[in-house]
Parts: structure tokens; sequence; C-alpha cells
């Protein structure tokens, strides 16, 4: 007969794993002190990514073990975007004190859209906090989310199910008088696209506007667009401007798009998961005003306010049109005046989640910890390493810029008499490659006007002016080093 056992995860030693857990502390420490002389990145050998290609273990190992394979096969491997040089996509680097947040947000491992406990008012001032950083009306809504494409597809389900009299939340797409449509520019991010698909508008509702000579939505075009789908018997429903692209962080004209969405009816929706927090640099903070008066706005707190992966924010200008988007009480989510069913609204009514971890803590620890004062200071700093990177380029007649420099984004080439196109794309992707296998930087890559671009998005509170200087020398080093046949 089986010995009659209580089994529990917990570990047999607790003194063992606390000081397992002291040293996963001091090796993550010793990783971020060094950072700067490490190398950003290396390739992964194919003996350890057969790792990962075992089968479920039967039997456990000891902590000690796990951890140690951990340290063998991932950690030395990672991406690089703590690395101050890591200029990749638009990735934020994190900090010691949001890890530590995360650490104890898991030990806490609260569900947090539902019940009377303390991660929920944490949630709510977080929301509020960041109606404060957009200048937002503190009657509005919002949620943390994932991250932007979740943010965006949020806000536009909102302005979905609340547009005009359709009733779309409840009779469906099919019973809508005519096929909905959105505006947004050729450089808005794709997963615009990706949420019209969702919430079921499909890819031809998506009317893609193209962008002057700065990758700005060019407002006339748009304006046309909306009269002739109006009178084609269409109902335009939304507009999305963009506080930053990803390609180039161009600005759309945000004042001008707005008073087009006054004048039509429509929603005015903008996508700032990069860009929305330039509010706190005073040199954008004008170019940005637009977005307190929109009816919803989508952001990032893992790219400029630099706390770990993931979290993002969807604000709604009108509460009640977020909540009627959402909201759904099953018999098993009652919700009582007292007890641990009590408190404040659940979460669930303002998105789709019902399952979600306390990741307000991080935002909530790193904010007391350096204040909103700090925070604008850093995303100033990003921005003018940017044009310090693009004074460097414009001062080297081998370098080229290749679009104008907005908020931290700079985009430039190498450039050598004689060559094509074709053999400048070879010579540039060559470069960046290099970079990134000799792990001095990763910058990313784009097309601009069909030219293959190296593209440097810095929302690393981690770089330093020199970054930029050692940058551009090592461009330089390498790209005059490669023969182009």
């Amino acid at each position: 007969m089986p010995e009659n056992k209580n089994l529990t995860l917990d570990p047999e030693n607790w003194d063992e794993m606390r000081q397992l857990g002291h040293q996963m502390i001091d090796d993550l420490f010793d990783y971020w002190q060094s950072i700067r002389d490490q190398k950003i990145w290396k390739p992964i050998p194919e003996e350890v990514k057969d790792q990962f290609e075992k089968p479920i273990p039967e039997k456990g190992q000891s902590p000690e073990e796990v951890y140690k394979e951990f340290k063998e096969f991932i950690f030395p491997y990672n991406k690089g975007n703590v690395h101050p040089r890591f200029f990749a996509w638009i990735q934020g680097t994190g900090t010691p004190m949001g890890v530590l947040a995360d650490l104890l947000a898991s030990g806490m491992n609260p569900n947090t859209t539902i019940g009377e406990h303390s991660a929920m008012y944490v949630d709510r001032q977080v929301v509020n906090w960041c109606k404060e950083l957009m200048n937002y009306p503190q009657e509005a809504s919002g949620i943390l989310v994932s991250g932007g494409s979740m943010a965006n597809i949020t806000a536009l389900t909102v302005a979905r199910n609340s547009f005009g009299s359709e009733k779309i939340r409840q009779k469906g797409l099919k019973a809508a008088s005519a096929q909905l449509i959105i505006y947004c520019s050729v450089e808005t991010h794709s997963c615009i696209q990706k949420a019209a698909e969702i919430i079921g508008l499909g890819t031809d509702s998506v009317r893609k506007i193209s962008v002057n000579e700065r990758y700005e939505m060019n407002v006339a075009e748009l304006e046309h667009q909306i009269i002739s789908d109006k009178k084609a018997g269409l109902l335009p429903f939304a507009i999305v401007g963009t506080s930053g692209t990803v390609n180039t962080g161009a600005i759309d004209p945000l004042d001008e798009l707005l008073k087009i969405s006054k004048t039509y009816g429509l929603w005015f929706h903008v996508d700032g998961a990069y860009g929305a927090l330039a509010k706190l640099d005073p040199v954008y903070a004008p170019r940005l005003k637009a977005i307190e008066e929109a009816d919803s706005v989508a952001f990032d707190l893992h790219k400029w306010l630099y706390v770990p992966y993931e979290v993002g924010c969807t604000l709604i200008r009108d509460a009640k049109k977020h909540r009627e988007a959402f909201a759904i009480t099953p018999n098993y989510l009652l919700q009582e005046s007292r007890g641990l069913s009590g408190g404040l609204d659940s979460i669930n009514n303002y998105g789709f989640e019902l399952s979600r971890g306390f990741k307000a803590l991080k935002i909530w620890m790193s904010l007391k910890e350096h204040g909103k004062e700090k925070y604008a200071a850093m995303i100033a700093q990003n921005n003018r390493q940017a044009e310090y990177l693009a004074d460097l380029v414009n001062q080297n007649p081998e370098l080229e810029l290749m679009a104008p420099v907005s908020m931290s984004i700079t985009c430039f080439r190498m450039i050598k008499p004689g060559l094509s196109e074709e053999q400048l794309k070879d010579l540039n992707r060559e470069i960046l490659l290099r970079l990134q296998e000799e792990g001095i930087a990763s910058p990313s890559s784009t097309i601009l006007n069909g030219k293959y671009t190296l593209r440097v998005a810095n929302v690393n509170q981690r770089t330093r002016m020199e970054d930029m200087d050692l940058l551009v020398r090592e461009v330089l080093r390498i790209g005059n080093q490669i023969v182009i046949a």
C-alpha cells in the first residue's frame, strides 16, 4: 500500500531555496553592472539549441541543477536589449527595481482583474498616473494590457462597438448599415491592420493614406478619401494618428487629424505605442498636445518608461463607452458590497482578459523610485542622443542620413562612390550583420524609398553619447573592410 504523503511543490529545504534565490539575484546584479563590457549578442550554438528539443522530464531535478542549466544554456544567449547599445526595433531595457517588482508581484501572485485586494488599487492608481502622463481627463477610463498591439485593438473595439446607433456588440457587423472604414497612414504599425482583421472589419476596410517627405500622413488625401467613401455609401468610423512611427519616428499632424475627426464625426485614436510618452520632452510636447483630446490613446510602458516586459496602456476618454464595450457578469463573477468579492469594478469589464498578473506593481514602484521629472529627462536624453547621432552622420561624407530625425530614431547608411543601390544594400546589410555578430551593437534595418537603411531606435536608459561615437566608428571600420563585387 502506497505511503500516505501530502504532496506539495514547495521546497523540501527552505534555507537551500532561499540561498539559491539570493544567488539568482546576485547573478543578475553582476550581469547588469558589467553589461557595458559584455558582447551585446552572440549566436546560439547548435548543441545548445539541441537542449530545447528534449522531451518533458518524467522525474524532477534539484533546483540547483535546474538553475545550472539556465546559466549554461539560456542566460548567455539573451537577446541583448538590456545592453546600452541595443537599438533594434523599439525595445526597452528594463531596470533593477522593475525586475524586483516583478519578483514581488509573482510572489504575491494575485489575479488582478477581480476582487477586493491591494493589487486592484495599485492598478487603478497606475492607470490614473497614466492619465496624468498624457494630461488626459481624470474621468476617463483605462486599462493595462500586454503591449501596444493589445492596447490598439482594445481602443478600436470600443470605437467599433460605440459607433453611431449600429449596436454592433449585440447584433454583429452583419447588421451594420454599411461597411465600416478606418483610416491610417502607410507608415502606421501593422497591428492596426491586424486589429481591423480581428474585430471583423477585414483588410479592405483599412484605408492607408500616403505620407509626405517627412513620413507624416497627408491630410488632404485623408479628407478626400473620407468624402469619397461617404459618397460611396460606406461608414467612415475611425482615424488612427501615429505619434512616432516605428520606421522613422514620424509624428502625424495630430491637430489636423483631430479637427477632421470632429468635422466628420469619427473616432480619433492615437497609436502612441512608441512615442506618446515623448509628451514629457518639451521639444515634442506641442506636437503631441492633441493626444489630450483624442477619443483613445495606446502606449507602451516597457518602451519609454523602461520597465521590464510586458505592459502597455489603453486610455479611453468616454468611460461609459469603454465599459459598455466589454462588461459582462456571469453568475460566478457576482460582485458583493463587502468581502473578497467586494471592492472596485472588475477590470474584466474594460477588456477581454479575466486572468492577468500584477503588472501594475513594476510601474508603481518605478515611478515611486524615480518620479516623473527623471523620466522626462531620460526621454529627452534619448531624443538628444538621436540628434547627436544624426550630426555625426551629417559630418561624415561616407554616411548618409535617410530620414529626418524624429524623437529617438535615426536612419542612416554608409555610401561609397560608384556603387549601385543593390550594392549599397549588400554593403549596409553586411555592416548590420557584422555589428551584431561581433557583439558591438544591435541596430535594425528598414527600407525607406526603396533603399536599405540602418535604423537606430533608442529607448535605452543605459545609452550614453559615447555609444553613438562608437557606433559610427564601427560602421565606418566594418564598411571599409567590406569588398562589394
